[in-house]
């Protein structure tokens, strides 16, 4: 799998932990969006969340998500990695 383009989108909010919507590109075939990028508790750490939707129960399930525990990572890394860099630029 080849992530062939990812696109950052800064969320500037007072009120909320997102600070990035990331949509990304696999094998310039398949587009994914509404990836965040999220503020942890502990400051300038962050983590990603799969776009989710909420069920009838009330609970939120991942629409896309890795099947597997490397593909999870190498995402994260790419994604935090451009994430980082549309910082820089928009200082």
């Amino acid at each position: 799998m080849k992530i062939s383009d990812i696109r950052v989108r800064l969320v500037k909010s007072e009120t909320s932990k997102i600070r990035a919507s990331v949509s990304l590109t696999i094998d310039d075939s398949i587009v994914v969006h509404d990836i965040k990028v999220i503020e942890s508790k502990v400051e300038g750490e962050y983590f990603i969340s799969m776009p989710n939707r909420k069920t009838s129960e009330g609970e939120y399930r991942d629409v896309v998500h890795p099947a597997n525990t490397e593909t999870r990572e190498m995402l994260k890394d790419l994604i935090l990695k451009a994430f980082a860099e549309a910082q820089k630029t928009a200082v």
